[in-house]
């Protein structure tokens, strides 16, 4: 999503962030991994709060996403996990943030460097099992809105989201011209990563911190299926969001504070 689109929900919202950088001797790095046809400028509205407690924040876009014009048919999962852990280099005391498809991700990239992992935070996301893809889990959430509005482009390796459905399934509770943005301004998303499967194991990936962000009003991932994974996971913390798919676009402020509260 474009900065525009924080832009204007900032406005409507009537939100103002605070980022006024303080003094931290137990800083640490939180990783933001944006979702699936989304970008990096979705955390716009949240990362100058995260930075205002003297934190560390690195906010990754993956390939193929916002302004990268990587081609379709060069990324890959891996693409992406590399990208995250090229982004936390020898970094320790690392706190990843994965929303939505960016769940299956973070896992991935604790599982292959869990001794840099502080803990994982869920954010409406996929909480995977070893040998789970975004789009095995998906066919578990029959609540989701996507399905229907979900077109798969095998020739040019793209999943489309009809433009039409976007507001309702990603920013249900942003106001009308915000979902109307995001709407005109969404691009495919890659194919591949979302079928490709995640490889865990309980030594590693089960041995790093679980935090799950509820999103209750999800068009996307349904809440009886955060629920469902959350139930069936580890997990040492929840929170719960009134928002839908897109909390750092409705309430930034309100998703900052968790994340604040959480990282301390």
């Amino acid at each position: 999503m474009k900065t525009a689109i924080i832009m204007m929900a900032m406005s409507v919202i009537g939100f103002t962030a605070q980022a006024q950088k303080t003094t931290n001797k137990n800083s640490k790095t939180i990783v933001l991994v944006h979702g699936a046809w989304s970008d990096a400028s979705s955390w716009d509205a949240v990362t100058p709060l995260l930075k205002a407690q003297g934190d560390e924040v690195i906010n990754v876009n993956l390939a193929g996403h916002g302004k990268d014009t990587t081609s379709f048919a060069g990324i890959s999962f891996k693409t992406y996990v590399d990208q995250v852990k090229a982004a936390i280099g020898t970094r320790t005391n690392v706190v990843l943030v994965g929303h939505s498809f960016a769940g299956l991700v973070i896992s991935q990239v604790a599982e292959d460097v869990p001794a840099q992992i502080k803990e994982l935070i869920f954010l409406a996301a996929a909480l995977p099992h070893n040998g789970d893809s975004l789009l095995s889990m998906a066919k578990q959430d029959p609540a989701s809105h996507i399905g229907k509005s979900l077109t798969i482009d095998q020739a040019h390796g793209a999943a489309i989201i009809s433009k039409d459905a976007v507001g309702d399934i990603f920013a249900a509770d942003a106001p009308l011209q915000v979902q109307e943005y995001i709407a005109a301004n969404i691009k495919a998303e890659p194919l591949a990563p979302l079928a490709t499967p995640v490889h865990l194991s309980e030594k590693n990936f089960g041995s790093v911190k679980k935090v799950y962000i509820h999103t209750v009003n999800d068009n996307a991932i349904s809440y009886p299926a955060q629920q469902y994974m959350v139930k069936n996971t580890k997990v040492a913390k929840v929170y719960t969001l009134p928002s839908s798919h897109t909390p750092f676009i409705s309430m930034p402020d309100k998703l900052a504070a968790i994340l604040i509260a959480e990282t301390k």
